[in-house]
């Protein structure tokens, strides 16, 4: 019998114009970090910043880390941290924390001069924090664009890369958007975007973003050097259920705004462990500025989830 991926359950948009989001449990509610775009379609600052949003109540949390962008989320104990770079494409994370969610202390976590980051993600590990990093340039180091690099840390405050010669994935291709996992069983799991062109004979030089699609896949791994794929990717499929409405408070003009443009990626992937189920949040839409952040879920812890990808050797 064929090993079948984790049965993942859409349930569909929540908002327009959201990408990079975190989903994370503190003080055992469900909170959604947030980078609100300058043209999120209620930001009338026209400036970016991070908040969190209470998925139970749309409770949202006052703005802070102005002008940042490309962020994430990590709970330690009390203490929420955030990460994410001052624009896009520029060489330091900053790091914020904070016990309230209101008030936010900040610190140059990590500096690459040279190098464009994008997005991040952290978990802690067996005996230390690492980070995921989404490089975007320059081209010597990434070489195809994008490409994922490491960080370690022993108070998610000061950051060190590891060796990018050795520890990295991959420079052969198309792989963004990383979100990173330690489970018990000693293995990192990194679920991260590829691209995959409508006409694969089309040269890669020569790809436009309309071109394709793009699709998030699982890999792990116990030293950032050696990769496993599952064999049962991609994560999430491009389905018509990333444009079921989620949110009951869209507007008709809102609606049909969803409805029009060609759905042609499921990017941005993150994930936490909520009351036994795995929460994903995710963006959908056209991948040129058109996005929507949807929802789903699992129905199982996220050791189950990620075990389901490896079948053969899971546990």
């Amino acid at each position: 019998m064929e090993p079948v991926e984790p049965l993942i359950r859409k349930l569909g948009t929540l908002d327009l114009d959201l990408v990079e989001t975190t989903p994370v449990v503190w003080h055992g509610r469900l909170w959604r970090f947030q980078y609100v775009q300058a043209r999120y379609w209620v930001n009338e600052t026209r400036r970016s910043y991070y908040r969190f949003v209470a998925m139970d109540t749309g409770e949202t949390t006052p703005p802070f880390a102005w002008d940042h962008s490309y962020g994430s989320a990590h709970v330690e104990g009390d203490t929420m941290y955030v990460f994410g770079t001052v624009r896009g494409g520029e060489s330091e994370i900053a790091v914020f924390w904070s016990q309230d969610l209101v008030n936010w202390s900040r610190h140059l976590g990590l500096s690459l001069p040279g190098w464009g980051i994008y997005n991040q993600s952290v978990c802690r590990g067996p005996d230390r924090y690492m980070m995921a990093l989404e490089v975007g340039e320059p081209a010597e180091v990434v070489g195809a664009r994008f490409t994922n690099f490491f960080a370690e840390s022993d108070d998610l405050l000061h950051w060190r890369l590891l060796p990018p010669e050795e520890h990295v994935f991959a420079r052969d291709r198309y792989t963004a958007c990383p979100v990173l996992r330690y489970l018990d069983d000693g293995y990192y799991y990194m679920i991260y975007l590829e691209m995959f062109p409508k006409d694969p004979a089309t040269p890669h030089a020569h790809l436009r973003t309309e071109d394709c699609y793009f699709e998030p896949y699982v890999v792990r791994t116990r030293d950032f050097a050696a990769w496993e794929s599952s064999p049962l990717n991609s994560v999430l499929s491009i389905s018509a259920d990333d444009k079921r409405l989620a949110n009951p408070h869209f507007t008709e003009a809102q609606k049909a705004h969803i409805a029009g443009p060609v759905n042609r990626n499921n990017s941005d992937v993150d994930l936490c462990e909520y009351q036994g189920q795995t929460v994903i949040l995710y963006s959908c839409g056209a991948q040129t500025g058109t996005e929507f952040l949807a929802e789903a879920v699992y129905e199982g812890t996220m050791a189950e989830f990620f075990h389901g990808f490896f079948p053969e050797t899971g546990g």
